[in-house]
């Protein structure tokens, strides 16, 4: 093949002839990586954007190499910054370090995780990981399932093989199907429910949102008027999904009883543990998840409270052995062997990375006794920063907290009501240029509402006091 019109670096010869301008190239690059990492406080944790978009183009030839490092730390300078400490506005961390490698090392080998022969040691781990991670949630000996991109195409699937499992629908589909199928999920539940309902020819409309309590939990009361209402007009309700950590409160369902209610209606019981499924990890806070142990699928994403780099999710199932009957499309193109299924039969990605490297390295790195440690400080700098809130009387609390997760907002009574939201968006802003403190704006119960995330392992105290200090600068300037 001919390469002199490429640069010498373009592809790494395995003959070692161009290791001086690859090592040079990469070196140029992780320098520069390396360096916005380490003054990650000095930017702001959400740049404001200067770059001219519309002057990008495809160029016709290679860009000088110095000119591409240009290119790139300008996109780096202007990213979101979730390495700085007051970065705290939503679910979304520095990664561990092992996993920025891991990431690194996977896509140099790029293997494909679609079969066995495309991907034969990874395929390999990343089954018997899943596998142990079930076990961790309690689901036992029979459980296992699949690593994905993200908790919505997680939800995906479960929900794909428990329609299929219900419904017998895997080859016919549902159109046969005189009666609505029916999910239940609390309006807090992710809209990744909703769509998840949309493309597997159920429609939105088959997610009946169920009422939550002040907490922003499920109310198991409204939950069993439902599910009796929908027999009574003789819908066909077949899943239940709980949530173990809603995206605005980072609140827990009542897991146990809404097992219950499935059991007692036979319906398949899904919990979305996207964010909250890391409290396997801590002993102190697992017991936050009891119930757990009884879902036919969870969904838990490492890359979230698990610090592993995007993306890192998976979907587990308690039978794993449903993904065969209720889901797999054998490809006779992929080779494999009699003991072990492809993991892109049984999967909705086909190809995808070996996201598996940089979990296993990350849980290698770091341990459960680390992970452990990660979680209790959170819920310790969590207290403190919910002390913060509760002594201010011009701020109020949405829910209370359940994780490290606190959404809240100023009712100043020397504002009138209807002006609320509108101090609340200028305080948010306010902390942003004044205090590098960036915190989240979400939509809750028709108000706009504060949210913090303490994610970040180098997020401290201080930083929190500093924050307090701004809101009360800014209150008291307003």
């Amino acid at each position: 093949m001919e390469l002199s019109q490429i640069p010498l670096s373009a592809f790494i010869d395995p003959q070692g002839n161009n290791r001086e301008q690859v090592e040079h190239l990469v070196g140029q690059v992780l320098n520069l990586v390396l360096a916005h990492a380490f003054a990650a406080t000095e930017r702001s944790p959400l740049p404001v954007s200067t770059i001219n978009f519309d002057s990008i183009n495809i160029p016709d030839t290679p860009v000088p190499e110095q000119e591409l490092l240009d290119n790139l730390n300008a996109l780096l300078t202007e990213s979101m910054n979730a390495a700085h400490t007051g970065y705290i506005g939503h679910m979304d961390t520095m990664p561990a370090t092992i996993s920025i490698l891991g990431d690194l090392a996977a896509a140099a080998v790029n293997n494909n995780m679609l079969s066995l022969e495309m991907s034969p040691a990874f395929s390999r781990l990343e089954h018997i990981l899943v596998k142990q991670t079930a076990r961790l949630f309690g689901l036992g000996e029979q459980s296992g399932g699949v690593m994905l991109a993200g908790g919505s195409l997680a939800n995906l699937q479960a929900l794909a093989v428990a329609r299929n499992s219900f419904f017998d629908s895997r080859e016919k589909g549902i159109t046969s199907l005189q009666r609505q199928p029916l999910i239940f999920a609390s309006e807090a539940a992710h809209t990744s429910v909703q769509k998840a309902a949309m493309l597997l020819g159920l429609g939105t409309s088959s997610v009946v949102k169920v009422a939550t309590n002040q907490d922003s939990q499920m109310d198991t009361a409204d939950l069993r008027r439902k599910i009796e209402q929908a027999k009574m007009e003789s819908n066909l309700p077949f899943c239940i999904v709980a949530t173990a950590g809603t995206t605005t409160t980072g609140n827990i369902d009542p897991l146990e009883e809404i097992h219950r209610i499935a059991k007692e209606h036979h319906l398949w019981f899904h919990v979305d543990a996207a964010y909250g499924g890391a409290l396997v990890f801590s002993e102190k806070h697992r017991h936050r998840l009891a119930g757990i142990e009884n879902a036919d699928s969870i969904t838990f994403n490492p890359q979230k409270w698990l610090y592993v780099a995007k993306t890192c999710a998976m979907v587990l199932f308690r039978d794993v052995g449903l993904l065969e009957t209720a889901f797999r499309i054998s490809a006779p193109y992929m080779g494999g062997d009699d003991e072990f299924i492809n993991i892109g039969e049984q999967s909705v990605q086909g190809t995808h990375h070996a996201d598996v490297l940089k979990f296993w390295l990350s849980l290698q790195h770091i341990g459960k006794s680390g992970y452990a440690r990660l979680i209790d400080d959170s819920y310790r700098l969590t207290s403190h920063l919910v002390e913060q809130i509760t002594s201010r009387p011009f701020l109020k609390i949405a829910s209370q907290p359940e994780m490290n997760l606190v959404c809240f907002r100023g009712e100043p009574n020397w504002v009138t009501q209807a002006s609320w939201d509108d101090w609340n968006a200028r305080l948010q802003t306010y902390l942003l240029r004044e205090g590098s403190v960036f915190l989240s704006l979400p939509l809750y119960r028709k108000s706009r509402w504060l949210r913090a995330v303490l994610l970040n392992p180098f997020t401290g105290k201080a930083t929190i006091d500093a924050l307090f200090q701004h809101i009360d600068n800014f209150a008291a300037r307003v």
